[in-house]
């Protein structure tokens, strides 16, 4: 019988197996027992595939490119927990809302809550948005929606995770490495899907930078066959299949009527006093999972005639949601932005959106707009007003603006749910005919 060994010579143990194994020294097999086996098998360093290993050369940020499923979140997770028990003390979360970096980074099946031996586990402050490990390391959670939140907090490691989707990137980013400074090194690991945004290209052609890349068929071991099945029978070759399951990062359309530089020159922090705020909706035609999503845009107006311009406040597109689904969904933005109208396309549903709307609140401010152009000939005249500098992004909307960067016109594309919203809204409030009256805003 082979001599009893305590925890800490277990784990010296598995984390020798595991350079074992790497090197090819699989007759050191003989030497465990089936105890120190089975906690091998689930250790990291055996299981990690090299692009999700940290990696061991100098560098201040790991950035790990991957498409849908390809393992980024527990590579980001495993080195933060590296971290921690390498004496790190004062970490930083970044996710791109509080919610998203809670049902993620902390608490998703890759997150730091479900990794790890648990006696070693953090435990979760929800209200002070912090984790706090055994050995007296703490994270603090953070939003990038919310960029000064990160002022005044100082950091000996960071996770920022889907920064391609960041609404203030520039801002956010800037914030939390005036917070890195603190230990000998600061690091940092980035798990984000790419787009092509402009940090990110800054971050790749750093020196200090260590990429790494991953696609979904590269982490197969871990997802459904249904699902990796229907994805890559769905997308595979196309521009987000290429973005979303390959990681690529996908440059301008040929030919399409919005291009990044475009939508980039657009992008706003703050907005000035709105005279109008609309709410514009693109109804889907059908229900259930793979019904189109409702294109839900809110913006407003600031100026008068030549001189106004027009500001997008919030992509609110839902998906496979009922129509009463997706009209509660309406009125509450409208409600939540105070908005002096609801605009909806009426092609497909006809009388039944004005009624599917009212079903939720029979006072609101509604107009129907019908199409009676094709959605090139709508689109043109909106993409111009950008190109005069007379619509803004107030933040980052990615899959608004992925919409906008591949749509050509051309047939057999997709329907553009998000752009069919935003052209009516744009039309309402810079191209229709000035309201009439003094709208009434919801108190």
């Amino acid at each position: 019988m082979k001599p009893k060994r305590n925890d800490s010579e277990v784990y010296f143990t598995i984390s020798s197996f595991a350079t074992q194994i790497a090197s090819g020294k699989k007759n050191w097999l003989d030497d465990l027992s089936l105890i120190e086996l089975m906690r091998a098998l689930s250790e990291w360093k055996f299981s990690a595939r090299r692009d999700q290993f940290h990696p061991d050369n100098d560098w201040t940020t790991w950035l790990i490119l991957g498409g849908r499923g390809a393992g980024k979140t527990r590579a980001g997770a495993e080195w933060i927990r590296r971290a921690v028990a390498n004496g790190a003390r004062r970490l930083a979360l970044v996710g791109e809302t509080y919610e998203d970096a809670r049902e993620v980074m902390i608490d998703g099946q890759s997150g730091l809550l479900h990794i790890g031996d648990a006696p070693s586990r953090p435990s979760y402050e929800p209200s002070r948005h912090r984790l706090s490990w055994p050995n007296g390391a703490e994270a603090h959670i953070f939003s990038a929606d919310d960029p000064d939140g990160l002022r005044g907090h100082q950091f000996e490691a960071a996770w920022a995770d889907e920064l391609c989707k960041w609404r203030y990137p520039e801002e956010a980013w800037s914030n939390l490495q005036l917070g890195l400074r603190l230990g000998q090194r600061p690091q940092q690991v980035v798990t984000t899907t790419p787009r092509p945004i402009k940090l990110l290209r800054q971050l790749m052609d750093a020196e200090t930078t260590h990429l790494s890349r991953a696609t979904t068929r590269d982490n197969k071991a871990e997802l459904a066959d249904a699902f990796l099945t229907e994805i890559i029978r769905t997308y595979e070759g196309t521009a987000l299949g290429r973005q979303e399951i390959d990681g690529e990062i996908i440059e301008d359309h040929g030919g399409a009527l919005w291009s990044r530089a475009m939508i980039e020159r657009a992008r706003v922090k703050d907005t000035p006093p709105l005279s109008r705020i609309i709410v514009a909706v693109d109804p889907p035609v059908s229900t259930g999972p793979d019904a189109d999503e409702c294109g839900i845009i809110v913006a407003g107006i600031a100026g008068e005639g030549r001189a106004a311009t027009a500001f997008i406040l919030k992509d609110a597109s839902v998906g496979g949601l009922s129509p009463s689904g997706w009209a509660a969904r309406v009125v509450e933005i409208a409600y939540s932005y105070a908005a002096d109208r609801v605009v909806a396309e009426v092609n497909q549903g006809g009388d039944l959106v004005e009624e599917v709307l009212r079903l939720h609140d029979p006072n609101l401010p509604f107009r129907a707009v019908r199409a009676t152009r094709g959605k090139t000939v709508r689109a043109e005249p909106v993409a111009a007003l950008y190109e005069q500098g007379r619509v803004k992004h107030a933040g980052a909307f990615p899959d608004l603006e992925d919409q906008l960067t591949s749509f050509t016109g051309l047939g057999g594309e997709a329907s553009p749910d998000r752009l069919d919203a935003l052209v009516w809204a744009v039309t309402d409030l810079l191209l229709g005919p000035a309201p009439s009256a003094p709208a009434i805003r919801y108190l």
